[in-house]
């Protein structure tokens, strides 16, 4: 048998300065494609998805979700040894990815022009909410606070009512997931130039990127307003969620799809009816649609007995699943869109599993999240070439530090 091929990522790595969600959503991909990450974390409690609930033996899912496959390191920033420890183990990366405020790590020495005149072949990625650059620039952010300046919570909700949030941390994750994809291109480029750079990723900039018209629209005709469109999107009809028989059920159909909806509902005649022929008058009589579509609904007794039907023409439909929901599907289940893993203080867990497939692709099923400051001595040692006496003086200092769980 053939030997497997290298991990996408094997022989780089990458120092991990980030904590919460936005960077370890980062670095959790660049892990299961095979990166030696070192995470960097502040004693007493290291990074804080380490406290979230719910824990099992101490244990956050939150932490085992983000931070598999990592070894972890606990030394004290506010230290000149620790300043040096951490600017010692950048001039041995490929990557080093941080989501501090701007201007904190330069204050503290470890910016990118600090530690790139040590490593000019260095990829520095920066999370932030606003960016490196701007008048919001040093403003604290979270990701309901990116939601709302990047306009998708005036997008979200009814045109009537008040805006809503995205009930998930889109703004961190996206965020992580675009620095993710700049780091790839960015050691492209390195292959080829020989140049590292630094990359500025932004809450606020990954999110407004979303909007796919509510931007150039106005721009383009003066009478265009963008506002939250309630249950229905705004450009097509049918196009939203319809009440099932016991949930909610999303229906979109173009003009290419219609007629299968009706073939669906044994409605042929609504082809030829002229408030329906056209996407421009089905929109202007959305309401009445909307309650045609719902009634032949209710002559079911379930859902599932909807979406067979709706399958059966090859109407674009499906189910509003829960995340747990979700996780059952076998779809999601084949796909390892979820999988279970195992933790040894947890137990086993589900987890979202790795969002891209490839040829020669294998994420790692069995990568376990480390103890704080868990390898201390390994990391120092073997990188940095510390002996014990210099490691048992930063203990006793203070600098480094270590707990079990």
């Amino acid at each position: 048998m053939a030997d497997a091929p290298p991990a996408w990522l094997e022989g780089v790595r990458v120092l991990d300065l980030t904590r919460y969600l936005a960077g370890p959503s980062c670095i959790r991909l660049l892990v299961e494609l095979g990166a030696d990450v070192i995470k960097v974390e502040q004693p007493p409690y290291g990074d804080a998805n380490r406290s979230n609930r719910p824990r099992i033996n101490h244990r956050a899912g939150a932490h085992v979700q983000q931070n598999r496959g990592k070894r972890s390191i606990c030394v004290d920033m506010k230290t000149d040894d620790g300043r040096r420890i951490i600017a010692e183990l950048a001039a041995t990366v490929d990557v080093v990815v941080e989501n501090f405020t701007p201007g904190v790590l330069d204050r503290h020495g470890l910016g990118y022009d600090q530690l790139s005149a040590a490593n000019p072949a260095l990829v520095m990625a920066s999370i932030s909410g606003f960016g490196q650059t701007g008048p919001l620039a040093g403003q604290p952010c979270f990701d309901l606070i990116a939601q709302a300046y990047a306009g998708i919570m005036h997008m979200t909700g009814d045109p009537d009512g008040e805006p809503t949030f995205v009930g998930s941390g889109i703004a961190d994750t996206n965020a992580g997931v675009h620095a993710f994809a700049a780091i790839g291109h960015a050691l492209f480029h390195r292959e080829r130039t020989g140049r590292g750079s630094h990359i500025d990723v932004a809450m606020v900039d990954s999110l407004y990127h979303f909007n796919e018209q509510a931007v150039h629209a106005p721009s383009m005709d003066p009478d265009y307003v963008a506002i939250r469109q309630g249950r229905h999107y705004g450009n097509v009809s049918p196009a939203g969620s319809f009440r099932g028989p016991e949930g909610w059920i999303i229906i979109l159909c173009t003009q290419a799809q219609i007629d299968n909806l009706w073939q669906a509902m044994g409605t042929p005649e609504l082809a030829a009816d002229k408030r329906f022929d056209t996407n421009p008058h089905r929109l202007d009589h959305r309401d009445e649609l909307t309650e045609l579509i719902e009634q032949w609904m209710a002559t079911f007794s379930t859902d599932a007995e909807v979406m067979q039907a709706l399958g059966d023409a090859r109407v674009p439909h499906g189910p509003v699943l829960s995340p747990i929901a979700a996780a059952a599907h076998p779809h999601f289940i084949e796909r390892g869109v979820v999988r279970t893993v195992h933790d040894p203080f947890v137990g086993d867990l589900q987890i979202p599993g790795f969002p891209f497939k490839a040829s020669g692709l294998d994420p790692d099923p069995d990568l376990v999240a480390p103890g704080l400051g868990q390898h201390n001595e390994q990391v120092l040692t073997d990188v940095l070439g510390y002996d014990a006496p210099t490691i048992a003086e930063l203990v006793e200092q203070g600098v480094l530090f270590s707990k079990p769980y």
